[in-house]
């Protein structure tokens, strides 16, 4: 088969172990990313295979209609909002998820983000970087209010780094969400509106779905504190549109530390890099060594498998037979 293996920013693909399983198949990797239907068309035009990396790149039926020697799509994750399904199953095109990936490393990275906007680290590097020494004052977790929503894989990792570092952790969410961590022991607020106002951080930790979609409002943000950070290493969507960049610049919150965006990659342009109050990463929640052989191990895998007529991780099985 011909695989196309897209929006492989740092060209690791043919690095992982996993490769050489597809030794035989015409494998071509792209590391930059097509941000239009007719760019993407044309990279694709030849392929029978596709591999997707999370959510980096949207299949839209006008795309899937331009792919006729398309076979099967193979999604890191099982999260595949991002494509369209039906036009899929019409194609007689095979869309295969599985897997779920480390929470670890998303987890390590929002603290990360924590850590690196409450102690100024990227200010302090540049400002060593050009000869001056020390230049702020740092605040720190321990005795502070750090929120987590929603308390799950990710936010009970968080949680817990926060309780090690003696924070008051806090959390919301679901009846589901806030009963796990109520029987971890952690607190959960009595109310919303409590649940924003008193934290010193809020974390969010959910996932990007129709009743998730801008369930952060404008609303919430200037419930914050203004000496309050909010912290987003999970999707973009889940605050509304706009709501973040105008609640930083009215001071409520009067910090933020951010790894996603509306539309992806991003460059200077982007209103929350230029905001001299956020500490903003290029979407690295998931990519590290680890979290990629395990992602792609499971995309390898499903690739052969088809090849082998034996398909799996299968979300449109009616596509099966098709073509």
């Amino acid at each position: 088969m011909k695989i196309a293996v897209i929006d492989d920013y740092q060209d690791a693909f043919k690095t992982l172990k996993c490769f050489p399983k597809l030794a035989g198949h015409d494998v071509v990797v792209f590391t930059d990313t097509a941000n239009d239907v007719a760019s993407l068309a044309e990279k694709l035009k030849d392929a029978n295979a596709v591999v997707l990396t999370q959510q980096r790149s949207y299949f839209p039926r006008e795309l899937i209609e331009k792919l006729p020697k398309l076979k099967l799509i193979a999604q890191t994750g099982r999260a595949a909002t991002h494509v369209d399904l039906d036009a899929c199953t019409e194609k007689g095109i095979v869309v295969s998820a599985g897997g779920s990936g480390n929470p670890n490393a998303t987890a390590e990275l929002t603290w990360g983000l924590i850590l690196s906007s409450l102690r100024k680290l990227p200010r302090e590097v540049t400002n060593l970087r050009e000869g001056r020494w020390q230049s702020t004052l740092g605040v720190g977790v321990s005795g502070k209010t750090i929120g987590i929503y929603a308390y799950g894989k990710i936010g009970s990792i968080v949680a817990a780094v926060g309780k090690a570092f003696g924070a008051r952790v806090v959390c919301w969410g679901r009846e589901g969400s806030t009963g796990r961590a109520k029987t971890a022991g952690f607190e959960v607020a009595r109310s919303r509106e409590e649940f924003f106002a008193e934290a010193d951080s809020v974390s969010l930790h959910l996932p990007l779905n129709k009743d998730t979609r801008g369930i952060v409002t404008a609303g919430d943000l200037a419930r914050m504190k203004p000496s309050a950070l909010l912290v987003n290493a999970s999707r973009s969507g889940l605050i509304a549109k706009g709501a973040l960049v105008e609640a930083l610049k009215a001071g409520r919150p009067g910090f933020a530390a951010v790894d996603v965006y509306d539309k992806e990659p991003v460059g200077a342009d982007e209103p929350l890099v230029k905001m001299a109050n956020v500490t903003c990463t290029p979407h690295l929640g998931y990519v590290t060594r680890e979290s990629y052989e395990e992602y792609y191990a499971v995309v390898v895998d499903d690739i052969v498998s088809f090849a082998a007529g034996k398909p799996n991780h299968v979300l449109n099985p009616e596509a099966l037979g098709k073509k």
